[in-house]
């Protein structure tokens, strides 16, 4: 199967009034992210998709949803990491069963200060019981959620055991010098930054794309930063992209995201957020709208 690359949405999770996940929604927006919205992949149910809000039970049937649509799977990955290592392991497997092109793995993130060889011993375990066969693993490193890195030793020593298998790593650190290592010291995986605004270091650096919840908003802008890299445009495109970055961050991110996809598809119901995150009140709503309207959002969604 074909490695992911490029620009890659971490997509919000849309919601019912029940707070159970509204699968139509969701197959629709994957459509438009893959479409409309400029992304050249999906992360499904990732920290923006507020997966770990869910039951596995409420997981599997959103993978299923997508996965039954008709939209291109070899286009999609999905979080499968969970606190329980059956958990992690009943959604990697379902994950590889049902075709998606990558199962993104968090740490084991409870208990912390857990020594590499243990920690490594963990994925090890993980591919195991899953099967390497057709398995594309990634690794989802974001310490300041899990309190749990993937430390690059980690890495390598899993790049090392299971070539072909760990696929590639998600760096939700915002640590630019974590990437650049990492992709300098493990080069047969793919590296994705979670900023747009490493699109304009991908080439020199040698990432594979981003994987970012603000290319739900922001895909048109990075598909031109990643696609036509060292162009005047791109660079253009990368700056525009930072800029509604930075105005959906004056704000929580995850509501800021949700509330602004309301605003772009004319549906109120995405402004649902799942406890313990809320949506944003009618004050960030305002200051959060105030901030896009100094950007590039309003030209590309007719505002």
């Amino acid at each position: 199967m074909p490695r992911l690359t490029g620009v890659i949405a971490a997509a919000a999770t849309p919601l019912r009034e029940d707070l159970s996940i509204d699968h139509d929604r969701l197959v629709g927006h994957c459509g438009w992210l893959l479409g409309a919205g400029g992304c050249d992949g999906v992360n499904l149910l990732g920290t923006t998709g507020e997966a770990t809000s869910f039951s596995v039970e409420q997981r599997l049937a959103a993978m299923r949803a997508v996965a039954e649509s008709g939209l291109p799977m070899d286009r999609f990955m999905v979080g499968t990491g969970a606190a329980a290592l059956e958990d992690a392991v009943r959604l990697t497997a379902s994950a590889k069963a049902l075709g998606f092109a990558g199962a993104l793995l968090l740490p084991p993130f409870y208990y912390k200060g857990i020594d590499d060889e243990s920690l490594a011993a963990y994925v090890d375990t993980v591919i195991g019981r899953v099967g390497a066969d057709d398995l594309s693993l990634y690794l989802y490193h974001i310490p300041q959620n899990t309190g749990v890195p993937w430390p690059i030793e980690v890495v390598a020593r899993l790049a090392e055991r299971h070539p072909g298998t760990l696929a590639g790593l998600k760096d939700s650190s915002g640590d630019i010098v974590y990437s650049t290592e990492l992709a300098k010291r493990v080069p047969d995986i793919a590296v994705f930054p979670s900023s747009e605004a490493t699109l304009g270091l991908a080439q020199e650096h040698g990432f594979a794309g981003c994987i970012s919840a603000t290319t739900n908003i922001t895909g048109p802008l990075a598909r031109t930063a990643f696609h036509r890299a060292g162009s005047p445009e791109a660079k253009q495109a990368v700056a525009a992209a930072g800029a509604v970055r930075a105005a959906l961050s004056t704000v929580t991110l995850v509501a800021a995201v949700k509330d602004t996809l309301a605003e772009i598809h004319g549906d109120p119901a995405w402004g649902r957020t799942h406890p313990p995150l809320r949506p944003l009140t009618e004050a960030e709503r305002r200051t959060l709208r105030e901030a896009l309207a100094k950007t590039e959002y309003p030209r590309l969604y007719g505002r």
